[in-house]
């Protein structure tokens, strides 16, 4: 078997990683990068490899990062299967549709920029969309459903099974078995690892022998405090905002995180611990993620198991408003007085928070709430980092409001977690593979792994190939 790192490799947007067995070709993953426009744009359109050579996809999880250029790849020929979870298929449904929605949208937008630019020779040619809605709906037939714990034969000598990751909804790490000529070789893929006493979701559970491991190493390097800490920030930063008028501008992930800070305002809410002011879900794709998650109890913990048990909407409350079109978007410009408006995308990179950004950012009463992992180079980064200008748009804009962060809320299992959760697999392991993390945050679990339990770490470069035996 060989492992080629063709995303995520050094850096935490992208993933995928081929796989080479038997002479079958796969992909774990096919994620979209994110980060400088340009250098992100020219990743996604150039895969370094031909789209009809890959036999098969095994997908993590349905985050764009890992997901999100599947439409690429059936663009430029790929017709195999796409190998998931039930609950990952429904989420890529609407999730690879809003993608290419938005990402025609936003061309279209920049184009007709671009005409007054061009007008007086300032830019050169149109934008066009990484890939279209045509493109969405060719790969969504390819997706085949793979239950946790079911065997799923790849090829010949190949065989996948996932469990479950505790990161998302359907998330899950991978474990692949080659046998072939009586001998048999293991390789395990973490995806994305979550963290125990997560909101909504089960917690990772753990995973089968492995001689092999690629693991995600995004936390690699820090620790995150209680999720008690994050509902009493949580609550802080709604009353604090509101007390003196503001707005509180929220990105954040459509599948998972929209979700879980639902589910804490609501139980703030309930406690009467926040004011009672509007609370908006400004995205056509969380409120089909959030039906989604509904229709996928089988997926939930304790907690959220307590709250159908005794007849409630976990994801609905009585201030709590979806917002699906844009008109009706475009009207919470105009309304005044303190509320909240939870909008995607997550890293600040797309979509309808690109608008609420643009139109509250210089007012200082507001604040705009961080509630995950920031990607170098991406607008959310920059926010994190107290840039005072950022451009939205192409405009530039002075950042007056309040940037709060809400670290403790990531999906992401933190270096302690990590460690936890790769104690069971240690016995076997011949070799790890530190990918999805930016180079301090795997040099630092790398170093901490080799102490621990003498293990070989390699970090991923990209590009770079591994035999496997």
């Amino acid at each position: 078997m060989k492992i080629t790192f063709r995303g995520a490799a050094g850096e935490v947007t992208g993933s995928m990683h081929q796989i080479d067995s038997g002479g079958k070709r796969y992909l774990l993953d096919c994620g979209l990068h994110q980060g400088r426009r340009k250098d992100a744009d020219a990743k996604n359109r150039d895969l370094p490899f031909e789209a009809s050579s890959i036999d098969a996809v095994v997908l993590s999880h349905s985050h764009i990062d890992h997901s999100g250029n599947l439409p690429t790849l059936v663009k430029k020929g790929f017709s195999g299967p796409i190998y998931t979870t039930p609950a990952t298929i429904d989420l890529c449904n609407w999730m690879l549709r809003d993608t290419a929605h938005i990402q025609e949208k936003d061309a279209e937008f920049l184009n007709k920029r671009l005409e007054h630019r061009q007008a007086h020779g300032l830019e050169n040619g149109p934008v066009t969309p990484l890939y279209t809605m045509e493109d969405a709906e060719r790969a969504l037939p390819l997706f085949r459903p793979v239950t946790y714990h079911s065997p799923q034969l790849l090829g010949p000598s190949l065989t996948y099974v996932p469990y479950d990751a505790g990161h998302i909804l359907g998330s899950s790490c991978i474990a692949l078995q080659e046998t072939a000529n009586g001998a048999r070789v293991r390789l395990a893929f973490s995806g994305d690892i979550g963290r125990p006493n997560l909101p909504i979701i089960r917690d990772p559970e753990p995973m089968p022998p492995a001689d092999y491991l690629i693991m995600e190493s995004t936390y690699g390097g820090r620790l995150h405090k209680s999720m008690s800490h994050v509902v009493n920030k949580l609550a802080d930063v709604v009353n604090r905002t509101a007390r003196r008028g503001g707005r509180i501008i929220v990105p954040a992930f459509a599948v998972g995180r929209t979700q879980q800070l639902v589910l804490m305002l609501h139980q703030l809410a309930d406690e009467k611990r926040i004011p009672n002011i509007p609370i908006f879900v400004d995205s056509p794709l969380a409120v089909n993620i959030t039906q989604v998650t509904r229709d996928h109890p089988e997926c939930f913990d304790e907690e959220t198991q307590a709250f159908l048990l005794h007849g409630e909407d976990p994801f609905g409350f009585q201030r709590l408003q979806y917002v699906r079109e844009a008109a009706e978007s475009k009207k919470l410009n105009d309304l005044h007085g303190p509320f909240v408006v939870i909008s995607a995308s997550g890293m600040c990179e797309q979509g309808r928070i690109l608008h609420h950004l643009r139109n509250n950012i210089e007012d200082p009463r507001n604040t705009v709430l961080i509630t995950g992992y920031q990607a170098a180079d991406t607008l959310g980064r920059k926010l994190v980092e107290k840039w005072p200008e950022v451009r939205i748009f192409g405009e530039p804009m002075r950042v007056r409001a309040e940037i709060s962060s809400l670290d403790e809320l990531s999906g992401h299992a933190d270096q302690a977690e990590l460690m936890e959760w790769i104690k069971p697999l240690v016995p076997t392991l011949r070799k790890v593979f530190l990918v999805h993390g930016e180079p301090e945050q795997a040099e630092t679990l790398a170093k901490l792994l080799r102490a621990a339990h003498g293990l070989e770490v390699a970090v991923a470069a990209p590009g770079q190939s591994f035999e496997i035996s």
